[in-house]
């Protein structure tokens, strides 16, 4: 080993000079990696884009996924983070497309990073620097999904009666996780809650209730699951819930907790005749063991999960069905 990589591996053992390194190398290689992902993205969507704006958002995004590794965290007020969000903005960029530059972001910083002598897929410290690149990537779409919420647009990412995610951000998010998932190999659960009854709620006690149940019950599953946990209002009375990597495997005793948490403290009073009104769900927990070169669609996933939750209705509501295995994918 040379003295630069001896001195490398020496210094990453202080996660502060790692991150500080891993983040100089890609802001002075900022435009190679710019390029390898403007070679693929402008025809990634049914709109061909300009090279010249995805340049733009691409040296954004690479400048962003820097100061993440940096620092750890990425300011959704931040200078980058408007810069970017009104890039986005000139050519309402949909924010499935925004969220794919984003991962061909993290593909090609990986790439680059991984030819560099010191920390390269080979070294020592090349786990390490993979782990803070993919987490970099995660936060800095969480700290732009945060952004767009401050905006007058916010209604297309947030529902406005739970305040969770839209069910348009839970897809784009569930299909860009599975594909790095079946990229990296690493555990997935998907957590589906549906409301029991909620129509016969509506019918019987009027729908100003039902939404106040959904209010409650937004609140209630977000204060269960930790901020980098993707959360979202999936359809009229669902919710849905994505757990990766570590975090998957508390998945079926999250779904059970909240259930519990839900029949013991949801109960309603109806203003109209001050009946007491019941509140239950039941859920569906969808447990993946993905293997790395596993194909997922996500839109399989979901629906196995809607499956599940059937099933638990049907056997009695107020439960939760469990689904574990692996993937069943393609090669």
């Amino acid at each position: 080993m040379d003295a630069t990589a001896k001195g490398f591996v020496e210094d990453s053992r202080k996660p502060e000079d790692l991150r500080h390194q891993v983040s100089a190398v890609l802001l002075d290689r900022r435009g190679p990696v710019t390029a390898d992902m403007v070679e693929i993205f402008p025809f990634s969507g049914a709109e061909t884009l300009s090279p010249e704006y995805c340049r733009r958002v691409g040296s954004l995004l690479v400048q962003l996924l820097a100061f993440a590794i940096r620092d750890g965290r990425v300011d959704a007020r931040g200078e980058f983070v408007a810069d970017l969000h009104h890039v986005v903005m000139e050519r309402a960029l949909p924010v499935e497309r925004l969220f794919a530059f984003a991962y061909l972001t993290e593909r090609a910083a990986l790439d680059e990073l991984a030819i560099d002598e010191p920390f390269g897929a080979t070294s020592e410290a090349w786990p390490l620097v993979a782990q803070l690149v993919r987490r970099a990537s995660f936060d800095m779409l969480a700290s732009y999904t945060e952004r767009i919420q401050l905006e007058p647009s916010a209604a297309s990412t947030t529902d406005r009666l739970t305040t969770l995610h839209s069910r348009p951000v839970m897809e784009m998010v569930l299909a860009k996780e599975v594909e790095r998932a079946g990229r990296f190999g690493y555990p997935l659960s998907l957590i589906l809650f549906d409301v029991d009854n909620l129509s016969s709620t509506n019918k019987n006690h009027g729908y100003g209730v039902g939404d106040r149940i959904l209010e409650r019950l937004g609140i209630l599953i977000r204060g269960f699951f930790r901020q980098h946990d993707w959360v979202a209002r999936y359809d009229e009375d669902s919710m849905a819930v994505l757990l990766t990597g570590p975090d998957a495997a508390h998945a079926n005793d999250l779904a059970e907790r909240v259930r519990v948490t839900v029949e013991e403290r949801m109960e309603f009073n109806d203003h109209r005749t001050d009946h007491p009104v019941c509140v239950t769900v039941s859920a569906a927990v969808i447990n993946l063991k993905i293997n790395a070169g596993d194909v997922i669609d996500p839109e399989r996933l979901m629906a196995d999960a809607v499956s599940a939750v059937e099933r638990a209705k049907r056997e009695g509501r107020n439960r939760v069905e469990i689904v574990d295995g692996s993937s069943g994918a393609s090669r």
